[in-house]
């Protein structure tokens, strides 16, 4: 690294938290054309990196125990970073040698996720969530697109609990409208995104729409080939899921359904979050934990998904 900067980026170990956060690290990217990186990320959050310009190295931390963070001690101590920033506030990062070292607070109520990143360099200016991606990997997501004609509309109908979980028979309402007759993305196609355990959901979207305007890849991609090919889409839509995380990096316009979530603290960063008529604090009064296997956001019609939709669609530059 001689002659160069060299910057260690700490990630956060949940996935989407780490999306949340990548703004930072793309800021530096593009501001500091002379700095090398290295990135270290759990099994989960390290992936997301793994395309990062400039990047020497992606370490993963398996677990967090003692021994592993001896591990990383390690790898990393013998270099003296021109710049150590550390999104999990570890003990580590202050052990190093480097000239400065930025490290993540504590959460604020009422603060987004990504400006309390940004707080992290200081920033007057936000960066919004950003993840690189090779353009191969973007030529393997367009060679698993059938071909056709018309505009995305991308949907990733999952989240990791059920209490978050917008029907899938609302999914495919709104995404008949938008692609049907008359519709703003009239003779358009519907890609679906999101893990295995999606199937389900994409089933019922696929069902619901004229034959083969269905693109199922649930369970198909990587984190960042999700980013690649919600990037081709008109407008995404989702919930409170790393797919909508990952449609916010991608620039897409986001619109996503939200119930036991606070979108001012973790909402989609420029995009638009739909609400039932219940608060955060009014789930909490039945689901204190937010845990239970309840399916609170069966009280956001599909209607007023629609219109946030149409706006969207309506304000695409």
């Amino acid at each position: 690294m001689t002659g160069r900067f060299p910057i260690l980026y700490v990630a956060e170990a949940g996935a989407q938290d780490a999306v949340l956060s990548s703004g930072v690290l793309a800021y530096l990217v593009e501001a500091m054309p002379m700095a090398r990186f290295t990135v270290v990320g759990s099994p989960a959050s390290a992936p997301l990196f793994a395309e990062t310009p400039r990047l020497d190295r992606l370490i993963v931390l398996e677990k967090e125990s003692r021994l592993d963070w001896i591990g990383l001690w390690n790898q990393v101590r013998a270099t003296n970073w021109g710049l150590v920033v550390d999104m999990r506030g570890s003990a580590l990062s202050g052990k190093l040698k480097r000239q400065k070292r930025a490290v993540r607070g504590e959460r604020e109520p009422g603060v987004h996720a990504v400006e309390l990143a940004a707080r992290v360099l200081q920033l007057d200016e936000i960066p919004g969530p950003r993840l690189f991606v090779f353009e191969a990997t973007r030529a393997s997501v367009e060679a698993l697109l059938p071909a056709g004609d018309g505009p995305l509309l991308a949907i990733g109908p999952g989240a990791a609990w059920m209490g978050r979980r917008w029907p899938a028979e609302r999914y495919a309402k709104v995404a008949l409208t938008l692609v049907g007759e008359g519709g703003p993305l009239a003779g358009g196609r519907v890609l679906v995104v999101g893990d295995e355990t999606d199937r389900d959901a994409a089933h019922t979207i696929r069902l619901a729409l004229p034959r083969r305007r269905t693109i199922e890849l649930h369970g198909r991609l990587s984190p960042l080939q999700v980013v690649a090919a919600v990037g081709r889409s008109a407008l995404y839509l989702g919930g409170d899921s790393l797919w909508t995380d990952l449609a916010v990096a991608s620039g897409v316009p986001v619109v996503a359904a939200y119930g036991p979530s606070d979108e001012v603290e973790r909402g989609p960063w420029g995009g638009v979050a739909v609400r039932g008529p219940r608060s955060v604090e009014e789930y909490r009064k039945i689901d204190p934990r937010l845990d239970q296997a309840i399916e609170h956001m069966n009280d956001l019609p599909a209607e007023r998904v629609l219109k946030a939709a149409r706006k969207a669609l309506a304000e695409r530059v």
